[in-house]
Formats: structure tokens, sequence, C-alpha cells
């Protein structure tokens, strides 16, 4: 007859599982190495300095590997289908962020810069391989990186990685900051503007497409508020001031054609011109102060002044407009996105999208 205990399937706890490995090491260790195998012989591995070979603790400095030793080396990422974990599913992206190193950028003026640039490079993964090879990404860039920077040298770059990894679609994004000298408005200084840009080159299903990012900072006084300002002054005789706001708009544009970086600048500029200054005397700002009335700006103007002046590049295609006014009446940001063509078009927004819009000075 079997009697059964409510304890018999009970899964031990923790403490129990310690308490017991630690009387198997005692004894263990008193006893002898038949003891131990007429037991279990893998309880040898429990004892410190048993069941292990004897390893070298010195770094081989002098050692080299040859073909074959590399050819003998475990490849888990790039495994059989048998080693993915969870779902087998096609991976739009996979790759890596933030890879930084410097690299030459052409100016429209026929000069040179170089900046220190961070790289994002992923391809598609089909569902039945287990991983890429990360370092290839890396090294498919390095190869062109001495080179004099345009899509051109990407378009290399995404070659050879998308050969190497045997990609189907692929993106390279380079992000840097770039520096354009721009004048006072009155006194005849000037100051170096940095812009945050990023160059991308997209390939879905054999289509390539160039895109152009660029971060354009200006200042937008509230037309509401001006007038109320003015209100004040004229009805009661009350000093009063609008509330302005540094305000950042991101341009996202798809090239038809060659455009330079200080093109889009350019037309960022004619579209809203009450960009932030650089170097500022006295009479900067006041010129500022009165530049700001003239050009009051809510959000939705902003949008679609960029708007206006994009659709008039026929250098330009697709494009993408997202503005953010940083509220100084409000604890919260006025917010605007405005798209044209599909290539940006999406019906869901990145929760954190105009939190990258942050313009940290």
């Amino acid at each position: 007859m079997n009697i059964h205990t409510p304890e018999f399937d009970r899964k031990p706890s923790r403490e129990e599982a310690e308490a017991a490995l630690a009387l198997l090491r005692q004894w263990a260790g008193k006893s002898s190495d038949d003891e131990i195998a007429r037991l279990d012989a893998s309880l040898g591995y429990l004892l410190p300095g048993q069941g292990y070979p004897a390893l070298s603790r010195a770094y081989p400095e002098s050692f080299r590997p040859d073909d074959d030793y590399r050819a003998a080396m475990p490849d888990l990422q790039n495994g059989p289908a048998s080693l993915i974990r969870g779902a087998k599913a096609r991976i739009q992206h996979v790759g890596i962020s933030n890879f930084r190193l410097p690299i030459r950028f052409a100016t429209r003026d026929g000069g040179a810069l170089v900046l220190e640039t961070s790289v994002t490079g992923t391809v598609s993964l089909e569902a039945e391989k287990k991983g890429i090879n990360m370092s290839r990404i890396m090294r498919s860039f390095y190869a062109h990186a001495e080179k004099e920077f345009s899509f051109g040298v990407i378009e290399a770059a995404l070659d050879d990685y998308m050969r190497d990894l045997g990609s189907f679609d692929a993106r390279i994004q380079m992000r840097a900051s770039f520096p354009m000298r721009l004048g006072s408005l009155r006194s005849g200084l000037s100051g170096w503007q940095y812009y945050d840009i990023a160059l991308e080159l997209v390939e879905v299903a054999g289509v390539r497409k160039r895109i152009l990012h660029l971060d354009y900072v200006y200042s937008s006084t509230c037309p509401c508020s001006l007038e109320l300002s003015e209100h004040a002054r004229s009805m009661r005789g009350q000093l009063a001031t609008p509330h302005s706001q540094r305000s950042v708009a991101r341009l996202s544009v798809a090239l038809n054609g060659e455009i330079w970086i200080e093109d889009l600048v350019d037309l960022a500029r004619q579209a809203v011109v009450t960009e932030t200054q650089v170097m500022v005397k006295r009479e900067d700002e006041q010129a500022f102060a009165e530049l700001n009335a003239a050009n009051p700006i809510f959000v939705e103007d902003a949008a679609r002044l960029f708007c206006e002046g994009l659709r008039a590049d026929p250098r330009i295609g697709d494009f993408r407009v997202i503005a953010s006014h940083q509220e100084s009446l409000h604890s919260h940001d006025a917010i605007s996105l405005l798209t044209e063509g599909a290539t940006f078009a999406a019906e869901s927004l990145d929760p954190r999208l105009f939190q990258g819009l942050i313009h940290a000075g």
C-alpha cells in the first residue's frame, strides 16, 4: 500500500534546496571518489577544484588564431533556425545605434568639415534566420569612412552590408551637428550656429530613398498675446509684453535631386525668419524684438509656412514638418505635424515624438 502525504509533490523552497546542497557538499567532501561515483558521479562537480580541467589564468598575448581555428569557433547569431527563441517572425529592423566615428561632410562652398557622426544601421531579418553579425555593419562603414562624405558613400556602405548579411531591406542614418556662420541683425558680428541634421538612406523592396532631416530653432511670439499686450497699452496705459518662446521645427524631406544641407537651412530661414541668434549686442537684441513683433506666429502658421517653402522646391518630394512651441505661458507645449506624400504618413505616432524636439542649447 502506498501512502501519499500532502508534502509529497510540493516544490522545495530555496532555503530547503540550499540546506540540501550544503549537506551534499559536506558528505562529498568526506567521501572517497568510489563512494561519490556509486551515489552519483556528478556530485564531484559540487566540490571546489573537482571535475574541471586545469585552466590557464594568464592572458595569452602571443596567441593568433589561424583560419582553421576561426572556422571552428561557435557562431550562435548565425546558427540554424532551430535556435530561434520566440516566434519565427520577420524583424523589419535589427542592427546598431549610436556607432560614432568622424566623417567628412562636403559644404556648399566647396570645402569640407570633419564632424563626429552617430550612425544607425539596420537590416531586415527574415523569419527563418537566427540573427545577424552586428560587427559587419561597422566594418562596412569603416571601409568608406575615409572618403569624401556624400549619399554615394552611404550607398556604398549599404551595398556592402546588405550583400554581407544577405538582407532584403536596409537603412543607414547618420546624425551630426552641422555648423554654419550666422551674422547678427545690426552690429555686424557673427558666430557659429549649429544645426542637428541626419542623412538617411532607406531601401525597401529594392527601392531606395534619400532623406534629409533638419532641426531648425526659432523664436515664436504669440499673435494673441501680442494683440492683448497692445490692447492693455492703448486702453489702460498698462505696460505689457507678449510671450515668446524658443521653438523647434524638424523638417524631414525625401530628395528628388541633389540638395545641400545649407540649402535646407536657407529654406527654413526664409519660411520663418525669427531664427535664434548667436552673437548679440544691444542693437541686435532690439532688432530681434522688432523682428518678432513683425512676425508673430502660431504653431499652425509655422507648419504651413515651412510647407509652402518645401512645396516650392522641385528637389524635394515627400516631406514632414513637426513643430513644437515650448510655451512660456503654459506648462505644456503647442505642437503641429504636417505630412505630404506616402513616405512619412503614419496612423500612429511615437509617444515621445515631440519630446525629442527639446533644444538643449
